[in-house]
């Protein structure tokens, strides 16, 4: 029985803790948009796949001017 005086506080504790961050979360942003990060991974640009350049990225980065079509 006498450990009930330490577990009630603590958990009091614990339960103030969880409160402030969800608060601090609201607060802050975190749940404003929900669904655009998943709307994000499947909208993605269709750029150099695993980190290959393109002959015009390859030419940038060089400093030659891009080569055009004939």
């Amino acid at each position: 029985m006498e450990v009930l005086y330490l577990l009630i506080p603590v958990s009091l504790v614990f339960v103030g803790v969880i409160a402030w961050v969800f608060l601090w979360a609201v607060r802050s942003g975190q749940f404003d948009d929900l669904e655009g990060p998943a709307h994000q991974i499947l909208m993605d640009d269709d750029g150099p796949v695993n980190g290959q350049q393109t002959r015009d990225d390859a030419d940038e980065d060089s400093g030659k001017q891009p080569s055009k079509p004939e």
